[in-house]
């Protein structure tokens, strides 16, 4: 048994069944350190107890008498407590001092009765025959042992380690070799190695190191041992030779990268450049990114060293390579990483199999869906595969069948890129197909028709001078997309380019007749110029008027004019400019303001000064004014400044309108005024009915007062019975247009001011005729 297991068999020491419970844990009153503790302790030490003394023994009889006592007292406790292994070996050691070699065997044969699987005893045992020098009965119990125990190493490494001192070198040997047999772990192996190093046996130990790597082969490092160990003696190829088997035991599966470092610093040691190159090329073509990153470093290193500068650009491209490749593995749908590792592929010449090999894993991941903003950067894969196959590797027939396994695997029901396929017919007219390309357009147009694929076939027509082809397209064009102005436009332009006026005024006819366009104004524009460039004023006349009756549009009018402007007919213009004004004065006054400029501009440069002025005097003022603004939430978020127009006709009809105002004021004011006179009068012949009927003149006073306060209201003073101003002081005296001073503001002082002035006059004139009552 081991030493632990002597500590776990001894007996366990007796607690009490119940503690006593300490009572009260209050901390004492005076405190007592550990100092004074040590202190006390040291002060009050007993006596030291005498070792007893020794005693000497000159009587035979006197010391087999204590032998045979002491006996006895490992004879007790040995039958007390047979497993206690500790008294085994006491015992036995004891028999040993005194020289008793047969009764020390006994104890230690009684011993292995009772525990023979106890390594503590056998060792014992064995180490009391080698001081003993009795090396047959150690060979004996060594024997003996590792028979029992094969898989305990300390016999193995004693038994070696004594046939070593003795000097037995086959003993020893052959004590490894039987050891060697179970397969034990690593460090036996190395020991044995070890062993025939010492000796010089170099060849045994190389057979030892190759029975070795059969048994723990599956260690990397056991193979770069062995082959350091060849090196290490010379042996070169033997070296080479061990780390070629380590990359054929672990196969390309299961290459390691620290097996394939240490063969490239290996043929680096030996300066053979070349070799290391190709190991490390091996590793990182063979190993994923995650688990090549010291060979990478390594090769760095080396193209450092002995490299070009070639060499050094590989090493860089092949580890974007190896970024690439994981970035592609972890999500085949990140097609910018297959973009990027594609071109990088292409710019370093690839080989054209691992191109097109990289191309095919990069379009097999089909998007999931289809939905045309996940298919937008995946079509390029195609389109550059066939690009590449077309340029680079010239193989056309590949070509075609890339273009048409694209259009295949496309959803035409739902949504086409017409890109692909005017790619494809570009690519057969280079070709010199022409067939195959009106084919592939018209095949398009049938799926899946789309603005691009008409124009782009139209426009091979045209460079072809197909014109009855062009203009059968242009009719399908206009079925498909009646709306489109542009169309209409091109159409038209195209008849106008062969001289057909009469087709291209009819197209255009029709086009104004469509019920909903894109861009109307871009189509009746190229109508009116047409007519124009026809010099046909008239029609464009009336094309103008038509197009007036649907739009009011400030643009339009300022055509016009300049149209009549430019035939050379100023009066024309000037009408037309007139018409805009009065029929946009209900419209934005930044339309009135272009409209007002470009007159004056036209009346500039072709006309005189008398229509000049004119224009000039109904240009508008540009004033400054404030306004409240209000958040989201309703709630006032201060004043704003901005600019307004204000027009001369505008305002002279705001003028009369405040005229309108004030004049119904003063009227509102005379009939209160009326009114507060009749009251007055009222009064006056109710205090004379007061002293007629005998009511004494504090009586009547009262009553005065009281209608005085009736007169209050009226605007009156109760004892004068004058008149006062109606409302405040400052309520009447201006109008407010903003918060801005303007024109309109001097103006509706001034007609207030008269108003005020008038009111007092009648006032001054009527309280005149009141006093004289």
């Amino acid at each position: 048994m081991s030493d632990d297991e002597e500590v776990d068999t001894r007996k366990a020491l007796r607690l009490p069944k119940k503690a006593a419970k300490v009572k009260n844990k209050a901390p004492a009153p005076v405190q007592i350190t550990a100092e004074q503790l040590l202190r006390e302790a040291k002060e009050r030490e007993l006596e030291l107890v005498q070792p007893p003394p020794k005693a000497k023994i000159t009587d035979p009889d006197e010391l087999a008498e204590i032998q045979r006592k002491k006996r006895k007292e490992f004879e007790d406790g040995i039958r007390k407590n047979r497993n206690q292994i500790a008294n085994w070996i006491k015992y036995g050691k004891w028999e040993e001092s005194i020289g008793e070699i047969q009764r020390s065997r006994s104890v230690f044969e009684r011993a292995l009765d009772v525990d023979h699987r106890s390594i503590t005893i056998w060792l014992q045992y064995s180490e009391m025959e080698m001081r003993c020098k009795q090396i047959n009965h150690a060979r004996n119990i060594f024997d003996r042992a590792v028979t029992i125990l094969p898989r305990a190493t300390q016999f193995w490494l004693k038994y070696s380690y004594m046939e070593e001192l003795v000097e037995n070198v086959p003993g020893a040997r052959q004590v490894y070799e039987r050891w060697m047999e179970w397969d034990p772990p690593e460090q036996a192996w190395l020991t044995y190695i070890k062993f025939e190093i010492r000796y010089k046996e170099i060849d045994r130990a190389r057979s030892v190191w190759q029975r070795f790597l059969h048994v723990h082969g599956t260690d990397v490092k056991n193979w770069i041992r062995y082959a350091k160990f060849e090196e290490h003696n010379g042996y070169i190829g033997n070296a080479r030779a061990a780390y070629e088997k380590g990359m054929e035991y672990f196969g390309e599966e299961n290459i390691q990268e620290q097996l394939l470092v240490a063969f490239a610093l290996f043929e680096e040691r030996q300066k053979e450049h070349d070799r290391a190159r190709v190991i490390y090329r091996y590793g990182l073509d063979n190993l994923p990114s995650d688990k090549a990153t010291e060979i990478f470093k390594y090769y760095t290193v080396h193209e450092k060293k002995f490299g070009e500068r070639a060499g050094i650009e590989d090493v860089i491209v092949s580890k974007r390579k190896a970024q690439y490749e994981q970035l592609v593995q972890e999500n085949g749908y990140n097609y910018d990483a297959w973009f990027d590792y594609l071109r990088l592929l292409e710019n370093e010449q690839c080989p054209q199999d691992q191109v097109e090999d990289t191309y095919e894993r990069a379009i097999s991941n089909v998007p999931p869906q289809p939905e045309k903003r996940l298919w937008r950067r995946y079509i390029y894969l195609w389109i550059n595969y066939a690009v590449y196959e077309e340029m680079v590797a010239k193989d056309m027939e590949k070509t075609r069948m890339v273009y048409k396994a694209c259009l295949d695997i496309m959803p035409n029901k739902i949504f086409t890129f017409a890109k692909v396929w005017v790619m494809f017919a570009h690519f057969e007219i280079r070709q010199h197909d022409l067939a195959a390309a009106r084919k592939v357009l018209g095949v398009a147009i049938g799926k899946c028709p789309k603005e691009k694929l008409f124009r782009s076939y139209i426009d091979l027509e045209l460079q072809l001078r197909e014109f009855d082809r062009c203009r059968k397209l242009y009719e399908k064009f206009l079925e498909f997309a009646p709306t489109n102005s542009m169309t209409w436009i091109k159409f038209a332009e195209l008849e106008t380019l062969l001289g057909d006026a009469d087709r291209a005024r009819a197209i255009f006819d029709i086009a104004v007749q469509q019920p909903a366009l894109d861009m109307p104004e871009l189509l009746w524009k190229s109508f009116i110029d047409f007519e124009i460039a026809q010099e046909e004023h008239e029609k464009a006349r009336d094309l103008y008027e038509s197009l007036l009756a649907r739009t009011n549009h400030i643009k339009v009018w300022i055509s016009l004019a300049e149209f009549e402007q430019s035939i050379g007919d100023m009066e024309r213009a000037r009408k037309v400019f007139e018409r805009a004004n009065a029929a946009l004065e209900t419209s934005e006054k930044e339309e009135r303001v272009m409209l007002l400029e470009a007159w004056k501009d036209t009346e500039k440069n072709h006309g005189d000064s008398k229509s000049l002025e004119r224009v000039e005097r109904m240009m508008p003022k540009r004033v400054k004014k404030r306004r409240q603004i209000q958040a989201e939430d309703g709630v006032d978020a201060g004043w704003e400044e901005y600019f307004d127009y204000i027009f001369p006709s505008d305002q002279a009809t705001a003028g009369g309108f405040k005229l309108a105002e004030a004049a119904a004021r003063w009227k509102a004011a005379q009939a209160e005024r009326e009114k507060a006179a009749a009251a007055a009068d009222d009064q006056g012949d109710e205090w004379c009915e007061l002293l007629r009927q005998g009511t004494s003149a504090a009586d009547a006073e009262l009553r005065m007062i009281e209608m005085a306060c009736q007169l209050e209201t009226y605007g009156f003073d109760p004892y004068t019975v004058k008149e006062r101003p109606l409302g405040g002081d400052d309520e009447n005296d201006k109008v407010r247009e903003g918060d801005s001073d303007t024109d309109l503001e001097s103006s509706s002082s001034s007609s207030s001011s008269s108003d005020s002035s008038s009111s007092d006059s009648d006032s001054d004139d009527e309280g005149s005729s009141k006093k004289k009552k």
